[in-house]
């Protein structure tokens, strides 16, 4: 696979993928045409800024979309982290190959072998129509994933 060292871009096709969830179901990203889908990539469970962003997630639910986050941790650890902080929404595992949809996404640091703080929803076609891409230590706002989901028909 090619790595890709830019975020992938608004308005391209969104990148197909299938990773196990938490529970260690298969999820594809083509199974939810027809559904807008907010996908997150954060860096690794049981970490500080991820905790935050994620319970945020938890504590005011995404409507109108389904919520994917991915993160270069294990099922195992995936499970873990979800039955220990409640969160009940989709948590997939980047794991092996190690960070291939985090690098498809143009969001893998190499240096720290995990992915970076990037967002992109996707419409119903499968079209990226908004993103954003933080450093690790950089904090993403839930606001703006509200407000880019009411902007985007």
């Amino acid at each position: 696979m090619t790595v890709n060292a830019h975020p992938a871009e608004v308005g391209a096709l969104a990148p197909d993928f299938e990773l196990q969830d938490q529970h260690g179901a298969p999820v594809r990203l083509s199974r939810f045409r027809g559904e807008k889908v907010v996908l997150v990539f954060y860096p690794l469970a049981f970490s500080g800024i991820c905790q935050g962003e994620l319970s945020a997630l938890r504590d005011r639910p995404i409507e109108g979309a389904q919520l994917l986050a991915v993160s270069v941790d294990s099922v195992f650890t995936q499970r873990a982290w979800a039955d220990r902080e409640g969160y009940t929404f989709r948590l997939l595992s980047d794991f092996w190959p190690h960070g291939q949809v985090a690098q498809a996404y143009g969001v893998f640091d190499e240096t720290k072998g995990l992915a970076r703080r990037g967002t992109f929803i996707i419409d119903g076609e499968g079209v990226i129509r908004w993103s954003v891409v933080n450093p690790i230590s950089s904090a993403r706002d839930v606001a703006d994933y509200v407000k880019a989901l009411a902007d985007i028909s």
